[in-house]
């Protein structure tokens, strides 16, 4: 049909108020299963960071779509002010028929409707229809009102044309359009599909970046913390499981320093309150002893009183030697029972010239022994006074032990090898009876170990103290003939 030119008429006299979309129902959330095995850290920071980067996928996609709608009857006000130029252009001729459906079919509405100096044009084919589902006023969109549009036109489409009202170009002071808006939610529906493809892909892998950074930066040195307090734990008193704190100066850091300096004040704690306790057990029995050695003592010297009996030199040796064993015995005692040990000084220790001081050892021996030596030009990370102190305690013992058995050919060897990877293995072994199975049973015990008459029981602890301190092991193997000890320590 011809445009016509109607004055004081507008599309807004056959536009009634839409009804409101019904309201979603929004589905119910199952509750969560108590049963479910909890998460780790790990874990959890995951979920966190896939929920804060739906969120923020959520605050950028709405939006997103909302304003996709607006631009979208924004370029079909756009359309429709080029064909009112098209209009205004042909004043005084009739517009036929095939250039109306042209420039409808180009702004895709079924009506145009431009107002300016005083008239206003339409330009329509069909028939007007008598109610328009929804008006939206270009002029005056704010955030929400986009946000709840676009909801409406996806959930709720509505088969009545919507009424679109812009600003007018060159000679026009308002354009108004009327559409369908199956087309306008096809469109909508195509684009937020595949913003949602872009947007699963750029979440992904933002989340997968945010999830990585913080494996590396929190969770793993969390993780190395846990580790530490748990290997702690199980033997405080190991020198080895002490953590080393990384350079780090931020919070983990500062926890790091703090655990480390906790586990070595409590590992010292912990060795002088097991040495005191186990020095009072044996308080009573040190006290039996000392006071039965020393009676003897007393009667031997009653007998040296006032007399210059011949057999004075027969007593006076026995005296001297009684007394002798019952200062050894209060020295080696009180010596494991003072101060705990200081914490070791690890260096690279070279094994050589610990070795050749334990040659000497073998002048506490009244029968001859010979203590022979290899380091093998290996090196240790470990305390060299604290070394030198275990290694003489294995030998002395070994002495001792030889020397008391009188054994013919009797020899003490001290060898290193490398062992595991990164570890020297030092052996201390003898040719001797070796030890009974009562004597294996308790042989780092305190006063428990010792089978020879007048020793203390103090050497084989004490030197595995000191080992352990230094962050190796002490062990005996089961070798025939004699005894051979273990020392494990790391590669200097």
């Amino acid at each position: 049909m011809p445009a016509r030119s109607v004055t004081g008429v507008s599309l807004e006299s056959n536009t009634t108020a839409a009804a409101p979309p019904a309201p979603g129902t929004a589905s119910t959330r199952e509750g969560l299963d108590r049963r479910a095995a909890r998460l780790g850290l790990s874990g959890r920071l995951f979920l966190v960071t896939v929920a804060f980067v739906v969120v923020a996928e959520v605050l950028t996609y709405v939006p997103a779509v909302a304003n996709y709608r607006i631009e979208w009857m924004s370029d079909r006000l756009a359309a429709a002010q080029v064909a009112a130029l098209v209009l205004d252009g042909r004043t005084g001729e009739p517009v036929s028929e095939a250039l109306e459906s042209r420039l409808l079919a180009g702004v895709n509405a079924r009506a145009i409707a431009v107002r300016g100096g005083g008239a206003q044009r339409l330009l329509a084919i069909e028939p007007m229809p008598e109610t328009v589902a929804d008006t939206v006023d270009l002029r005056d969109v704010t955030s929400l009102s986009a946000i709840r549009g676009a909801w409406r036109t996806l959930v709720a489409p509505v088969r009545e044309p919507i009424r679109v009202v812009g600003e007018g170009g060159i000679g026009f002071e308002r354009v108004e359009i009327l559409l369908d808006e199956a087309p306008l939610r096809t469109a909508m529906i195509d684009y937020a599909l595949r913003l949602l493809v872009s947007s699963l892909i750029i979440a992904a892998s933002a989340a997968g970046l945010v999830f990585v950074v913080l494996q590396v930066l929190i969770v793993r040195p969390v993780r190395r913390l846990a580790t530490s307090i748990t290997v702690f734990a199980d033997d405080p008193e190991d020198a080895g499981r002490i953590i080393a704190p990384s350079r780090r100066s931020d919070e983990i850091g500062q926890a790091e320093l703090a655990l480390g300096r906790m586990q070595r004040s409590l590992a010292d704690q912990l060795r002088q309150k097991r040495r005191l306790a186990e020095l009072g057990l044996a308080v009573s029995k040190i006290s039996h002893e000392l006071r039965n050695l020393l009676t003897g003592a007393q009667l031997l010297g009653d007998r040296l009183e006032g007399t210059a009996d011949p057999t004075v030199q027969r007593v006076a040796p026995r005296l001297v030697g009684t007394l002798a064993r019952a200062i050894r015995f209060c020295e080696a005692t009180l010596a494991y029972g003072r101060v705990s040990e200081r914490a070791p000084n690890l260096t690279s220790t070279p094994l050589a010239p610990i070795f050749a001081e334990l040659p000497d050892l073998a002048a506490l021996a009244g029968h001859p022994v010979a203590v022979q030596v290899a380091a093998g030009g290996l090196s240790v990370q470990a305390d060299p006074e604290q070394l030198g102190r275990a290694l003489a305690n294995l030998v002395r013992n070994a002495v001792q032990a030889l020397d008391g058995a009188a054994v013919e050919g009797a020899e003490v060897r001290v060898t290193a090898c490398r062992g595991e990877p990164g570890r020297v293995t030092v052996l201390v072994a003898d040719n001797g009876p070796g030890l009974p199975a009562r004597a294996r049973e308790n042989l780092f015990a305190p006063f428990q170990g010792s089978m020879r008459s007048g020793g203390t029981g103090l050497g084989l602890p004490i030197a595995a103290e000191l080992i352990g301190i230094n962050g190796g092991t002490l062990s005996l193997d089961g070798c025939e003939p004699g005894a051979r000890f273990r020392i494990a320590l790391p590669e200097g």
